[in-house]
């Protein structure tokens, strides 16, 4: 396994971190299956893994138990992060969700405590509230109940720089993927800011399983851990092999598979640039992300993932937001507002017929 120095915290971090979001469970998907849960966290601590993620929604409300359960024989040699979903500014809520994970994790301490999926707006509006989540956090610090204050982030790149400016965090957890570069810049600057940064995604939600070797050479300086979820001892044992080889690509290696990278990304843009000018769309048709998907069809050959992103558009999904083509009423006025002149209406339609089926 290969160890890093998780900023300025001094912790050698290993580069593969647990993601507990994927735990094994039961036939009828209600509970954990503990029983071939635990071993393959506990695999993972064998092979090096020292970051273990967690978060009080994953697997039906259960993966802080179950993870508490695995990790309690060797519970001081690992770092343990989990997260606060913020609502709204009320610091005694904020507490509230704190003392439950750590009742649900059945530990004295958390290592690095997560805001959850923060974005700028957030941040101003309920995190630095008077006595809110960021004061109740710090003071929780004291009390020693949290070892490190930190986020995780969904936002734009620019609101990802701010956020890191603040100074009021030591590591960040963020999307990124070779399918999704957008905050690369961001993880340099956090990097030299000297925030540990865990990368969430790595492989796109498994898209990108197929090019674990090139996704590990090319993620970008900076980075700490790069986070997977994992399910089964053989994932463990695949993803911890990925990162424990010490040979690298060399720079003509990288510099190829980097030039293919954005030719795809060329050819995505002769659809689709992902410049939001057509919104907002009256019937609330999320003509971007639609695009998008078609782009992983399209381009990438990602024809499943596509259509199961597609239908959960119209779900009032977390972080999907829309509804899917069959909403556009053909008003065109998203087409009087494309720079690349693009026939939107009629692309919505071929996306539909695509991904709908």
């Amino acid at each position: 396994m290969q160890y890093r120095t998780f900023g300025r915290t001094g912790i050698r971090m290993s580069a593969l971190g647990f993601g507990a979001m994927r735990l094994p469970m039961t036939p009828d998907d209600q509970h954990v299956d503990e029983e071939k849960a635990i071993p393959v966290i506990r695999r993972a601590y064998e092979l090096g893994v020292n970051y273990f993620d967690t978060a009080p929604y994953y697997c039906k409300s259960e993966s802080e138990i179950v993870l508490g359960k695995a990790i309690k024989p060797f519970r001081d040699q690992i770092y343990v992060s989990t997260k606060n979903p913020i609502d709204n500014g009320d610091g005694v809520v904020f507490r509230q969700k704190l003392e439950e994970s750590l009742r649900k994790l059945d530990c004295g301490w958390i290592d690095f405590y997560h805001m959850w999926g923060i974005s700028w707006k957030s941040y101003e509006e309920h995190i630095t509230a008077k006595d809110g989540p960021l004061a109740q956090a710090r003071r929780a610090k004291e009390e020693g109940l949290i070892r490190h204050i930190s986020y995780s982030f969904h936002d734009t790149p620019e609101a990802l720089l701010r956020l890191i400016d603040t100074g009021n965090f030591e590591s960040m957890t963020v999307q990124y993927n070779l399918l999704d570069r957008a905050n690369e810049q961001a993880i340099q600057h956090a990097h030299e800011a000297g925030m540990g940064v865990v990368i969430m995604g790595p492989v796109g939600g498994g898209r990108l399983s197929g090019y674990s070797e090139q996704i590990r050479q090319l993620l970008p300086n900076g980075f700490g851990v790069a986070l997977s979820g994992m399910s089964t001892i053989e994932m463990v044992e695949q993803n911890a092999a990925t990162v424990s080889r010490p040979e690298g690509l060399s720079a003509e290696e990288r510099r190829q598979i980097a030039q293919a990278l954005d030719e795809l990304k060329r050819l995505a843009d002769l659809y689709c640039t992902g410049c939001q000018y057509c919104m907002p769309c009256p019937n609330d048709v999320n003509i971007p992300q639609i695009f998008e998907f078609m782009n992983y069809h399209r381009v990438y050959g990602l024809t499943e993932h596509a259509r199961a992103q597609y239908a959960l558009l119209g779900t009032n999904h977390e972080w999907i937001k829309g509804e899917n083509a069959s909403a556009c009423l053909e008003c065109g006025e998203c087409e009087g507002k494309c720079p690349q002149h693009l026939n939107i209406i009629e692309q919505l339609k071929e996306a539909h017929r695509t991904l709908g089926a």
